[in-house]
């Protein structure tokens, strides 16, 4: 009777609650150590083959080399000279290395098919068919007649002589009249001194150059200028 009391409250007494565990109490999972190594090769595998995008950039020397054509630009003449003649402006002119340009403004009431203009190696001739020239004179320095030429544009008269002498600074295009005074004549030889530089050495910016004294002449120095 004893026994199947005993075994009667075994069977009743309520099983014991399950035991109870936090996170912080259980033991990280282990990684087997073979499995370790390929995580670990895999991690340094993506970061070495990540790249940061940077910003494209062009090489220095491309963004700035120098362009021949604006530093060409800055060396042309600043403004034309003017030659009057008892109170008229009879024409305005400028010159570079190769060639010097006259500019003649034309009269209004004349149609442009009238203007005459003959350019010889040591004259040039302007005027209106059938009447007097309006300008007969000798010019400065010989050109060469070939590659002269003259246009009329805006009511203007453009005269382009091609310097015989490349290099050679003209004090005026015509002898005797309007020479420019010597300050004058000394800048324009600098401007051409420069101009010839700026030809010679394509890769530098001479247009911010000054010359301290004489300017030597540019059609003769160090062994002359190159001609084609």
């Amino acid at each position: 009777a004893d026994r199947l009391r005993s075994r009667f409250c075994a069977l009743r007494r309520p099983p014991p609650p399950p035991a109870t565990s936090t996170c912080s109490s259980r033991p990280p999972p282990q990684i087997p150590f073979a499995w370790s190594g390929v995580l670990r090769r895999r991690f340094f595998s993506i970061s070495l083959n990540h790249r940061v995008p940077q910003p494209i950039q062009k090489p220095l020397e491309a963004s700035r080399a120098p362009n021949p054509a604006a530093m060409a630009e800055r060396l042309a003449p600043e403004k034309r000279h003017a030659f009057v003649h008892n109170g008229q402006k009879v024409f305005e002119w400028d010159q570079s290395l190769e060639e010097v340009n006259m500019y003649i403004e034309l009269p209004k009431n004349v149609p442009t098919k009238l203007i005459q203009c003959v350019i010889q190696a040591g004259h040039v001739e302007v005027g209106i068919r059938g009447h007097p020239p309006y300008l007969n004179h000798d010019l400065m320095h010989p050109v060469k007649t070939d590659s002269s030429f003259w246009t009329i544009e805006d009511g203007e008269l453009h005269i382009t002589l091609q310097k015989r002498e490349k290099g050679k600074t003209w004090a005026s295009p015509i002898k005797g009249q309007g020479s420019l005074d010597p300050y004058a004549a000394d800048q324009e030889q600098k401007r051409l001194m420069l101009q010839r530089f700026q030809e010679e050495n394509p890769g530098f910016d001479f247009s911010q150059a000054q010359f301290s004294g004489t300017c030597p002449d540019p059609r003769t120095f160090m062994g002359g200028i190159h001609t084609d």
